[in-house]
């Protein structure tokens, strides 16, 4: 579901049997906010399910504001992010060229609002979800197996698409590689 808008208007939907209110600016368009996890790999779409459906029973708003995304809106997001950081390197902390940006593939999605996000944070581990970056608190991934702690954070998305070491201090194992492709 894409909601494009002129002027700022309350939207309210239904996510994970609770009604969830949010402002649309204008300009925005928001993709999966209201139609859930569209496109997402499905691991991390039961995965985001079982942690929206929790967080809803505790009385936590929890949606995704971001999922998967074709490669034509990765790429404009891409250069939006060049014209506003001013080069391709201080936007890598922010956004990925479609090849690396894992939302193009359905293996992210970016959740709002912040209270849900610091939910799933605290507690997306027993699915397998954890907050990647360190620099984007809606930002998150399955990377670990269910149950398992998170692995740190890494500092932002400028890490992806680098040789290993990988960012977090060591050699990525075949291990952990295999679940980040799980």
């Amino acid at each position: 579901m894409q909601i494009h808008v002129t002027a700022p208007s309350l939207r309210s939907t239904v996510v994970t049997g609770a009604i969830v209110s949010f402002l649309v600016l204008p300009g925005w368009s928001l993709a999966h906010a209201a139609s859930g996890p569209d496109g997402l790999d499905p691991t991390l779409s039961r995965a985001y399910d079982q942690a929206a459906a929790a967080a809803g029973a505790q009385g936590i708003p929890l949606w995704i504001t971001s999922g998967a995304r074709s490669v034509a809106e990765q790429e404009g997001m891409w250069r939006d992010g060049i014209a506003t950081h001013g080069s391709p390197d201080a936007a890598r902390r922010w956004v990925l060229p479609p090849a690396e940006s894992t939302h193009v593939g359905g293996h992210a999605i970016d959740v709002g609002p912040q209270a849900g996000a610091a939910w799933l944070e605290a507690n997306g581990s027993r699915w397998g979800l954890c907050r990647t970056f360190a620099n984007e608190w809606w930002h998150f991934e399955v990377t670990t197996p269910p149950g398992t702690p998170c692995p740190p954070m890494w500092a932002d998305a400028s890490v992806r698409g680098k040789p290993s070491p990988d960012a977090r201090g060591a050699d990525q194992s075949p291990a952990i590689a295999a679940i980040m492709r799980w």
